[in-house]
């Protein structure tokens, strides 16, 4: 299935803030523009990135059927419980209990999970399978360093 969660364990974010420092300036990701001030203001990364505190998670993704989507192996992913999943929504579902991250599809009453990388085929419930919409990605959290 790949793209699942490493943890069947969801991590609860806490209504505690994530202070961060912002800086005022943007950075060019092309081609370099001419050094300025930086101005900073801190900035609540619980505000910035969850709407419903007591419904959102932690989930860190497994594998690389999200690539083309921008979700990594080992990204953080905020998952929102509390959006009702629509079509095109990226969301967390547990299929037959295994947790797993996909694009919804949702055409003419009919649902499929699409992967975002084409390697990966579609899931489609068969007759007598589970499927449950968990919760719907928000934001996804990379690290690139330690």
């Amino acid at each position: 299935m790949n793209s699942i969660i490493s943890s069947n364990t969801p991590v609860l974010l806490s209504e505690a803030p994530m202070l961060a420092l912002l800086l005022a300036n943007r950075v060019c990701a092309g081609f370099p523009s001419p050094a300025e001030d930086l101005g900073a203001q801190r900035i609540d990364l619980t505000q910035m990135l969850v709407v419903h505190s007591q419904a959102t998670y932690l989930l860190r993704a497994s594998g690389h059927s999200m690539i083309e989507a921008g979700i990594f192996d080992k990204d953080i992913m905020v998952v929102d419980r509390a959006i009702k999943p629509r079509h095109n929504h990226i969301v967390v579902a547990v299929v037959d209990g295994d947790f797993t991250v996909k694009r919804l599809v949702m055409r003419a009453g009919r649902i499929k999970l699409r992967a975002a990388n084409p390697t990966f085929a579609d899931i489609v419930p068969k007759e007598g399978q589970t499927l449950e919409v968990w919760g719907v990605v928000t934001s996804s959290i990379k690290q690139f360093a330690v």
